[in-house]
């Protein structure tokens, strides 16, 4: 997740199990705003983040014929930073240049998937 309300960025990073009909991104983002203190217009937005995302996978994965990887162990020990939310209060000018490296970023990794 890259998400932008107001000056409040959440970044975070999760494995979700595509294959469980009960997982609803609403009640995940729900919870994690709880959690998290973060406000209701965060949750429409991390829900439909992660539903954007599960479709780019599902639809990648009709066309691949590699094996899905399965997860063995849920619970990571190793690198724990990496699967921790993170919140940033920004000022304009911070958000600004904020979203405008990741869209730089966005094109460039456009541009790549298309030489390839």
């Amino acid at each position: 997740l890259n998400i932008h309300v107001g000056n409040t960025s959440l970044v975070d990073q999760f494995e979700w199990d595509i294959s469980c009909p009960d997982n609803s991104p609403e009640e995940f983002a729900r919870t994690l705003c709880q959690e998290l203190g973060l406000g209701g217009e965060f949750i429409s937005a991390i829900s439909y983040s992660i539903r954007g995302q599960l479709g780019w996978h599902i639809k990648t994965m009709t066309f691949t014929e590699a094996p899905l990887k399965t997860i063995e162990t849920p619970l990571r020990t190793g690198n724990l930073d990496k699967w921790a939310p993170s919140i940033e209060n920004l000022t304009d000018q911070e958000m600004e240049k904020k979203i405008r490296d990741q869209d730089r970023n966005a094109r460039r990794m456009r541009r790549l998937a298309n030489m390839n």
